[in-house]
């Protein structure tokens, strides 16, 4: 919040622009300034007209000045199923199960979440970087202070103010930042004759272990894609990625602020969004027990699911089972369901266990679902083959039969039948 001082000078700014508007002659309003204006910014307009719409300061240093702002989400607050607050206790090891050796043991409060909004998608050395986002991890909630390039001329002055931010990180967490976000700045700073900060940080990339996670399960793993599908949260009225250039290129030329609005907002919550994210891939691929995914904030079902299917493809049976019993219990959709108890009853008769399998294919051949028959037919092979009890298991054969005859059943009937009605022999004394 601006303090009062800051307010009435800026309400003393919106009246001294209003009375202009309303008082100067016509004549004079279409003057030549006296001195070239920048490139991209008319003279006539107010250098801090950006403040009009976002909370934020004009920022200075030796290579000049640009604006910045800060956003808090509070600590008690959530991002669809995670929570916030609990960023904070994330242990210091856990990119190691992605990061290859080359990611330093350090506390949460060192990483830096890094996301930028460019002039073209392309990029190379002819795109500006001309927003660039930073979140930390705080006791207070989680942090996106976001520097931005008002005219290309602030360029060398974000640019150093984004390297001395950095000073105080060890890790920098970017999604697809390897291939874009880094390649793209690491040119900017050697036009402006600086050196790179990205050198000394240890650089995660969370697009790779999220596709490895997701691949099979979602039909892309763009990281809005994630944020709905495992997070939850579905943004209402957010400008697309490949808008937001033009969008600056016309705010380079009407000078209407108001237009970037959606843009901060964009690149905040990409932050956000990489964060929460940041505290449930790396966990799938190093401590799967609910205490674990508890601490760092999975909630749903979905998600619990999702890492167990990835589990079973890894023939991790005891952690995929512990998880979707876990899933079961938080609550999932019929459509995760059903399939989640399927999985379930084969991994108990799979680790040996028929009795507990046997009683999570009773639950599923009770109630109308895709696995009903499959459940009846599975209780068919337990009576027959564990209990030699063929009676009951001709009865469960024949249910299934009523709702799907096939020709597999059928031949499970008729052997049970013979078997029914062959004399029995007995045995002497």
């Amino acid at each position: 919040m601006l303090d009062t001082d800051e307010q009435v000078a800026r309400l003393k700014r919106q009246i001294a622009l209003i009375n202009h508007k309303f008082t100067a002659s016509p004549v004079k309003s279409k003057q030549v300034p006296a001195t070239p204006p920048s490139f991209g910014i008319h003279a006539s307009t107010p250098r801090w007209f950006i403040e009009e719409w976002s909370e934020g300061q004009v920022a200075g240093n030796e290579f000049g000045q640009h604006f910045q702002t800060e956003r808090l989400f509070a600590s008690h607050k959530s991002h669809g199923s995670a929570d916030v607050g609990a960023l904070m206790d994330l242990p210091n090891d856990l990119l190691d199960s992605l990061g290859n050796g080359e990611i330093p043991n350090v506390p949460p409060h060192r990483w830096a979440f890094l996301d930028t909004e460019t002039t073209g998608l392309a990029g190379g050395s002819g795109a500006y970087a001309f927003l660039i986002g930073v979140g930390r991890i705080t006791p207070e909630g989680f942090k996106v202070r976001q520097f931005f390039m008002r005219e290309y001329a602030e360029e060398r002055s974000i640019l150093a103010a984004l390297e001395a931010h950095l000073n105080d990180f060890d890790v920098l967490i970017t999604y697809n930042g390897k291939s874009y976000d880094q390649p793209l700045l690491e040119p900017r700073y050697v036009m402006a004759w600086r050196k790179s900060p990205f050198g000394r940080l240890g650089h995660f990339d969370l697009l790779h272990g999220a596709r490895r996670l997701w691949k099979l399960r979602l039909a892309s793993c763009r990281l809005m894609q994630l944020e709905e599908q495992i997070l939850g949260v579905y943004r209402e009225g957010d400008l697309p990625g490949e808008l937001i250039p033009y969008v600056y290129f016309d705010y380079l030329r009407s000078r209407e602020a108001r237009r970037l609005v959606p843009i901060f907002h964009h690149n905040a919550m990409d932050i956000l969004t990489l964060a929460c994210l940041t505290a449930i891939v790396p966990t799938a691929f190093r401590a799967t027990d609910s205490e674990s995914l508890a601490r760092v904030g999975v909630r749903r079902g979905e998600d619990l699911a999702g890492i167990a299917r990835w589990l079973l493809a890894a023939e991790e049976h005891e952690q995929a089972l512990d998880l979707l019993k876990r899933a079961v219990a938080v609550g999932l959709p019929d459509s995760l369901l059903f399939r989640a108890l399927w999985d379930i009853a084969l991994l108990e008769k799979k680790l040996g266990r028929s009795a507990a399998a046997l009683q999570v294919f009773t639950e599923l051949a009770t109630c109308r679902n895709e696995f009903r028959v499959c459940a009846l037919e599975e209780m068919a092979k337990y009576y027959e083959h564990e209990e030699r009890n063929h009676l009951v298991a001709l009865e469960f054969t024949n249910q299934a039969l009523e709702f799907q005859p096939s020709c597999a059943l059928n031949h499970r009937k008729a052997r049970l039948e013979r078997r029914l009605t062959k004399p029995r022999s007995r045995r002497l004394l």
